[in-house]
């Protein structure tokens, strides 16, 4: 039992963290549309929020109702690439400042953030997506939580593939522009 607490503890935490990344997101938002920013994508943003929030409250479920086990060979390795995809994100969001937002906003004349951590890239257009996909197999997989890290993998590949990216490059395109 205590492995399964620890577990809700590390998901409780994630959870928290998120809520911070929303502050400064939302604090990013404000300034960016108090210069001018323009917002792409409204309309797929509550589906990932939705979709986030049910990762953390399914990862916790599923290791509760089905009894799922903590196996030693599979949960460390498991927890350490959750851990280097925090600091992965870390990175992102370091790197884009305060251009960072969890939204598609824009603001004309800012230029695209290129040159800077994993966006220097060329070959990565958008890290934060890999590591949202990383983490969103390795931290369920922390406590085998197998059908949760299957569901978010296929439904946050949808997600990402049909609307979220190609807004974004549609959104970078005419910031480019």
């Amino acid at each position: 039992m205590g492995r399964v607490i620890a577990y809700l503890v590390l998901i409780l935490f994630t959870g928290a963290e998120r809520v911070v990344e929303l502050v400064v997101s939302k604090r990013n938002a404000t300034a960016a549309f108090a210069r001018g920013g323009i917002e792409y994508g409204q309309s797929h943003f509550p589906w990932m929020v939705a979709l986030h929030t049910g990762f953390l409250v399914s990862c916790i479920a599923e290791v509760f109702l089905l009894d799922r086990p903590f196996i030693p060979w599979l949960g460390w390795p498991m927890l350490a690439i959750a851990l280097l995809c925090q600091a992965g994100r870390y990175w992102c969001i370091a790197s884009l400042g305060p251009q960072w937002n969890t939204r598609v906003i824009v603001v004309p004349g800012a230029g695209a953030v290129r040159a800077k951590g994993p966006y220097r890239f060329d070959w990565l257009p958008h890290p934060n997506y890999l590591i949202v996909a990383v983490e969103g197999v390795a931290l369920p997989l922390v406590h085998t939580a197998w059908i949760t890290a299957i569901v978010f993998t296929v439904l946050n590949a949808i997600l990402l593939l049909r609307f979220r990216i190609p807004t974004e490059n549609e959104a970078l395109r005419k910031l480019s522009a």
